[in-house]
């Protein structure tokens, strides 16, 4: 079992910087694969990045550049720090995990653990 709970979001002006940051729970934190994507009103997920047990990190071109994932193990917390923000990027942003290879190997979109959401909203 894996819990996932999220926290960071707001509003922010179009080139603002905004760090949402994932606590994770659950003695399978090391087997995990973890990541975000977002979800905006009438659109379907779209994962933004997503680091593999390995350490490999992959980003949805749409953020390449400006957003940055990155984990501190010790405190078995992701984070996603984004930056030069674009009103395309407003959407409740979830933090994501899965344990299988089959599902890791897909977008964050697809991991089967998810925490609540938290809302990023940036005004142009």
């Amino acid at each position: 079992q894996v819990l996932l709970v999220e926290s960071g979001g707001g509003s922010v002006q179009t080139g603002g910087s905004l760090t949402l940051s994932c606590v994770v729970s659950g003695n399978t934190y090391s087997r995990a694969c973890m990541g975000w994507f977002r979800q905006a009103p009438g659109k379907e997920r779209e994962g933004v990045a997503q680091i593999a047990r390995d350490g490999d990190i992959k980003y949805a071109d749409s953020v390449k550049g400006r957003f940055t994932i990155s984990k501190d193990n010790a405190k078995a917390t992701l984070y996603l720090q984004m930056n030069s923000l674009k009103p395309e990027d407003t959407a409740m942003y979830y933090c994501a995990a899965d344990l299988l290879v089959f599902f890791c190997m897909r977008t964050a979109a697809n991991f089967r653990y998810r925490g609540q959401g938290t809302q990023v909203t940036v005004s142009s």
